[in-house]
């Protein structure tokens, strides 16, 4: 890959400058990094959807009063899945508007395609997690908080992307504010939720259907559509700033958390062994992603964004070939999941109407050790890679604009 000529901040929009078009250069390589960390998250978000569905646990892989190291440790790297794929979907936005000087059509390709994916959340995914069409089940989960997102980024690219940045950053950073905030305070005298406190589980608080509430998913995508510019710099400049970032969260998440004083709803105690004291201080909150889960996850993407700006080996590619069609994977990766426990329940019991659902109504007699859940894991992400090899060729010949809701 070619480098590019480094820009500094009067050119990448940081100093008021209104659109990307004003920070590029004529040509933008294509940046492999990106899609080897893409590529990276979606095959560990596959390990941790074969093991909801797989696992014999009936408890929390993060209870540390039952779960062990391994399942703790299985379930924790999955953590860094979801804040990495809303960030560097921000970041493919800034990348995406390269060549376009037109912000009304940047804005109405990120909304379309935001509302394209809320669609997509409720009709083919929400299919593929249920395999039914019993609409009382349903769990709004990680590709609505992606729509939304990008719903309410195609109205903040119209402000200076300084001004983006610190509404991103201040919504990852203050949003812990609204944690005393409690939905009984909201509820009806029939026990019913108002308006406002339907609001506040779709901005803040999870409650079914909402597993995403969207302020802090909102502000993650903000910060990476803020930090387009600077992937614009050199190979070894992004190497730097990369590390320098990681390096930055990763302190100010350790500083925060050891103080136990804000930036997560749980607090770490001291456990029976050092190594469950560290579990429970690395034992941060998803639902919503707290500050603490945020600096945690974001920092070790940033580094791991600059270990991946190097030569690329067969295992490298293997894994960018994921990253270049993650939502192709996403979608498949869900359906040959839940298919093959239909096959093994059916060979097993020869049960099949116990499993038409999502896996915390399956049978109690379901389930497989952790060990047989990594083989399983490591035969669908081999089975898919041919397809995703086959589809990733077609998506690289087809430049159209639909090909650009493959995200």
């Amino acid at each position: 890959m070619r480098p590019m000529p480094a820009i500094n901040a009067s050119n990448t929009g940081l100093s008021g400058v209104n659109h990307p078009s004003s920070a590029i250069p004529a040509r933008i390589p294509h940046i492999a990094s990106l899609d080897l960390m893409r590529g990276l998250v979606i095959v560990l978000m596959a390990l941790d959807h074969v093991r909801w569905y797989f696992l014999d646990a009936d408890f929390s892989p993060t209870d540390l009063s039952r779960t062990d190291s391994a399942l703790f440790l299985t379930r924790w790297a999955t953590h860094l899945c979801a804040p990495t794929f809303v960030f560097l979907a921000g970041t493919s936005a800034f990348l995406s508007a390269a060549h376009s000087t037109d912000r009304h059509q940047l804005a109405a390709r990120l909304f379309t395609r935001g509302l394209w994916l809320v669609i997509l959340e409720l009709t083919i995914v929400r299919l593929a997690w249920f395999f039914n069409l019993d609409y009382s089940q349903m769990d709004l989960q990680v590709i609505w908080a992606l729509g939304w997102s990008m719903v309410v980024l195609a109205g903040l690219v119209y402000m200076p992307l300084w001004s983006i940045a610190v509404l991103g950053i201040g919504m990852i950073a203050a949003h812990n504010l609204l944690d005393g905030i409690r939905l009984e305070d909201f509820e009806m005298a029939d026990g019913s939720l108002g308006w406002q406190g339907w609001l506040l589980s779709v901005l803040h608080i999870p409650r079914f259907p909402v597993g995403y509430p969207l302020i802090p998913w909102i502000g993650v995508m903000a910060a990476g559509y803020a930090f387009g510019p600077l992937m614009l710099t050199t190979s070894k400049t992004r190497k730097q700033l990369a590390l320098a970032a990681g390096a930055a969260l990763i302190a100010a998440f350790v500083i925060l958390r050891a103080y136990n004083a804000y930036g997560d709803p749980s607090s770490w105690s001291t456990r029976e062994t050092a190594l469950f004291t560290l579990f429970s201080f690395l034992n941060t909150t998803k639902y919503p992603p707290s500050l603490l889960f945020l600096l945690m996850t974001l920092g070790a993407m940033f580094i791991l964004l600059s270990v991946f700006e190097r030569r690329h080996g067969l295992v490298e590619d293997f894994f960018i070939t994921f990253g270049r069609v993650p939502l192709f994977f996403y979608v498949l990766h869900l359906y040959v999941i839940h298919g093959l426990v239909i096959v093994f329940g059916y060979a097993i019991r020869g049960d099949i109407d116990s499993f038409m659902t999502i896996p915390v109504f399956f049978p109690p007699w379901w389930g497989f050790s952790l060990p047989v859940v990594y083989l399983i894991w490591v035969a669908v992400t081999a089975s898919l890679y041919p397809v995703c090899r086959w589809f990733a060729a077609i998506k690289s010949r087809h430049r159209g604009r639909w090909w650009t809701y493959y995200v």
